[in-house]
Parts: structure tokens; sequence; C-alpha cells
């Protein structure tokens, strides 16, 4: 990175927001593709006593620079809120996967127990949903409300596959005694059709039509998730 580039990159850090136990670096169009890159944002991650929140909208996070920040987050067990939405911009569909791989490694190894994880205005595709699968089946998610993964183009395969996810979490989560209790989802312009969106409905049966359910949100363009769900 040039001298006048990292120069750029403390003075934005010098302005990231504070507040509440979150941490944010939105909107300020970091460009992270070395783990050098990524330095100054994993001392702020490292240095932030009872992280609960981080926001890394409107920047471009590459594989490298997700491992070490990753890596950085894994001693961040109270973090609960991941606003993570926008933050490919201009990467490969294929660096994706892996890049949210070692971010779902980090969160995993904390002990976090997310409330929230938006991933919104991501471009991934259906390889993107494998990124975060292993995420949504770990105890990290067992605490999930919030999902929220609109225009990320998972298609029908994707909305199998995330189906699967959070139908194994909600096996899991009930055999420890605390269900899933998703109460906001958000997946509009995914193209799921009929096929994904009938296996999402499916996954959904156990949060709406069993006693503890508590899905309370629920939207994805053209197409009604909870009309879909009480006509099969």
């Amino acid at each position: 990175m040039a001298s006048e580039d990292i120069a750029k990159l403390a003075e934005t850090l010098a302005k990231t927001q504070v507040a509440g136990g979150q941490l944010s670096f939105k909107g300020k169009g970091l460009k992270l593709n070395t783990a050098e890159d990524a330095k100054d944002v994993i001392k702020e991650i490292e240095e932030f006593d009872g992280l609960e929140a981080l926001r890394l909208e409107g920047n471009t996070v590459g594989v490298e620079a997700a491992r070490v920040i990753a890596k950085a987050l894994e001693k961040k067990s109270k973090l609960k809120r991941c606003h993570w939405s926008d933050m490919f911009t201009g990467r490969l569909r294929s660096e994706i996967p892996p890049a949210l791989i070692s971010l779902g490694e980090g969160l995993i190894t904390a002990g976090a127990q997310l409330v929230e994880l938006d991933l919104s205005d991501n471009a991934f595709g259906p390889d993107g949903v494998r990124g975060f699968e292993a995420l949504l089946k770990s105890p990290a998610c067992f605490t999930l409300q919030e999902l929220k993964l609109n225009n990320c183009g998972m298609g029908i395969g994707g909305g199998k596959i995330l189906a699967a996810a959070l139908t194994e979490c909600h096996r899991k989560s009930s055999a420890q005694g605390k269900p899933l209790t998703l109460k906001v989802f958000v997946a509009g312009r995914n193209r799921l059709e009929n096929d994904g969106a009938t296996a999402l409905a499916e996954a959904f049966g156990a949060f709406v039509t069993k006693p503890n359910g508590a899905l309370e949100s629920c939207s994805f363009a053209r197409h009604s998730l909870l009309q879909t769900l009480y006509s099969i």
C-alpha cells in the first residue's frame, strides 16, 4: 500500500464511530486486500473492549484481509451484531465464500452469540451461501433473531442450502433446550423462485407453527413466504 494510501486510511480510521459497544467502519470505502491493509482495522477491533456490534458496510474485504480480521474476532465473545452488507464491492464471486468462511470461523471460535447477521447487497450467489452455512449451523447462531440477506442473488440453489442450514440450526438449538427463535428474515431480490421459497417455507414452519414460534417479519420481493408456508 502506498504511503499516501496509508495516510488516508489512518485519517479515515480516526473518524471511526464508536458508541454503545459498536465499532463502525460504515461507508469508509476501505479497500482491504492484504493483512497489511487491514492492520489498523484489526488494531481497532483488538483494542475495543466489550465489542457488541461491528459495522463493515460500504467497504471491500478480500480473502487475506478477512482471514486476519477473523483472527481478531476470535477474542470478541460479546459480539452480537454483524452489519456486513455491501462489503465485497469489486470482488470476484469466488473470493466471497472463503472470506465468509474465515469470518464465520472467527465468530464460532470466539463463542459469540449473534442476535443479528446482515449480509445484504453482497452478490455472492448460491456458492456464497456455503460461505456462512457452517456459521448458521453453529451455536453462534442459536440466538439469532434477525437474518438479512437482501439482494444477494442466492437463486433456488442458495435458497435450499439456506433452508437446510436453518433447519439444522433449529434442530441443534432445540436439543440444547433453547430453540432458534428467528424474528426477522429479509431476502428480497434473490430469485428464489417457487422451489427456493418453498424450501424456506418448510424450514420456517418450525418458527411459525410451533408453540415457541416467533417469526414476526418476513420479506422478499414478489413472493409471500408466509402465504407459501400456510399453503404447504
